[in-house]
């Protein structure tokens, strides 16, 4: 099995910054690309970032400039880097993770148990 636990989170004022971790565990064989989505209130879930094996990073246009994604293969860890947070950065924040679990041939997409967002303003 795999387990992906986050971390971070909280409550900030508008234009604070917050750091999110997420780290996978269990019996893996490849972390692929790992990415952070969002569900806002009374919104569909959407991507934030993604981050490849290999570090090619991909952000949603409203978080670009602000919010920066980066991994730690070795540790199969993904962090979230928030900046100029806005109050419409609120929601409940998901890691993602596509992983090949050891002794398998085909990858599986597992998620975090979510972490809370609050901007306020």
């Amino acid at each position: 099995q795999v387990q992906l636990v986050e971390s971070g989170g909280g409550l900030v004022h508008d234009g604070g910054s917050l750091r999110l971790s997420c780290a996978a565990s269990g019996s893996i064989s490849r972390v692929n690309t790992m990415g952070w989505y969002r569900v806002a209130p009374g919104k569909q879930r959407e991507l934030v970032a993604t981050v490849s094996s290999g570090g090619i990073t991909n952000c949603a246009d409203s978080v670009k400039g602000r919010f920066t994604i980066s991994r730690d293969n070795a540790k199969n860890t993904v962090t979230l880097q928030m900046n100029s947070l806005k109050p419409e950065d609120t929601a409940v924040y998901y890691c993602n993770a596509d992983v090949t679990r050891a002794g398998r041939l085909y990858s599986t997409s597992y998620w975090g148990q979510g972490t809370q967002v609050t901007v306020s303003s």
